[in-house]
């Protein structure tokens, strides 16, 4: 039977976090040769790819606060670099997935994105639909998104998935990270989570490493495991993409053991 899934790649896995504007290319290359040969090994697998904007749309939006909110001359200006920045990202992660051999087609949310007060209203779903259709990726990132409430402010790829998930019904989401997973207080991986582990994980989740306005681990987990509670069958997996191989295998294998899996 075809599976849909959904598979972020995450900013601290494509960029280097501790320094502004920096991407890992030959992570990105491994990745998407990773992707190729999943898709090659199960061609009824439908994927939507989404990447963070790392040490690209964080940077820039720092200094601005756009996350919270875009009033100020000043701030608009800012607007436009995070918007500028997470493209320039998304150029380069599509131009190796494409020279990889994955047909992926990049589009900008931005474009059509709408937030109230932070939460994403409205984002265009037919060219994800018709990319499907056709036998294409999809290729989303984190990026700008006008608010009728803060005028301007951020949508994160995890705020795409939330948004999309009930639109597209896909059977997991998939987030690739640069560590191994949820890590407990002892700095171990947690293998499952359900959402009624949640009140007593909260005090030790961890926060992301470098710059993040978008929440860091401790929202990845809140966010998925709300999904999970409310759409039945969906299961979340956090794990390191790190190791090479280890995406070829959770792509192929939806009961892989690599890092947390979060399911009701």
């Amino acid at each position: 039977m075809p599976e849909r899934v959904f598979l972020k790649l995450g900013g601290s896995l494509i960029t280097d976090k501790s320094r502004p504007y920096t991407p890992r290319p030959e992570v990105i290359r491994r990745l998407a040769e990773e992707v190729r040969a999943a898709r090659a090994a199960r061609p009824d697998l439908e994927l939507v790819i989404g990447h963070g904007s790392g040490s690209f749309g964080h940077t820039a939006a720092a200094p601005y606060g756009t996350r919270q909110g875009v009033r100020t001359p000043r701030e608009w200006l800012g607007y436009a670099e995070v918007a500028a920045a997470a493209a320039r990202l998304n150029r380069l992660v599509t131009d190796i997935f494409l020279e990889a051999g994955v047909p992926v087609l990049s589009l900008q949310p931005s474009a059509s994105a709408r937030c109230r007060d932070g939460e994403l209203l409205h984002l265009e779903t037919a060219p994800i639909r018709d990319a499907l259709a056709h036998g294409l990726v999809p290729l989303l990132y984190g990026d700008v998104a006008l608010d009728d409430v803060r005028g301007g402010t951020i949508a994160s790829t995890e705020d795409l998935f939330v948004y999309l998930t009930p639109l597209l019904a896909p059977q997991r989401i998939l987030l690739a990270t640069r560590v191994a997973g949820v890590l407990d207080d002892r700095g171990e991986v947690v293998p499952v989570i359900s959402p009624a582990d949640l009140p007593a994980l909260r005090a030790v989740l961890r926060g992301a490493r470098g710059v993040d306005v978008t929440g860091g681990m401790a929202d990845k987990v809140e966010r998925m495991a709300a999904l999970v509670e409310r759409y039945p069958g969906l299961v979340a997996h956090i794990f390191s993409g790190e190791t090479p191989g280890t995406l070829t295998s959770v792509l192929l294998n939806p009961a892989a053991t690599a890092g947390t899996r979060i399911r009701r």
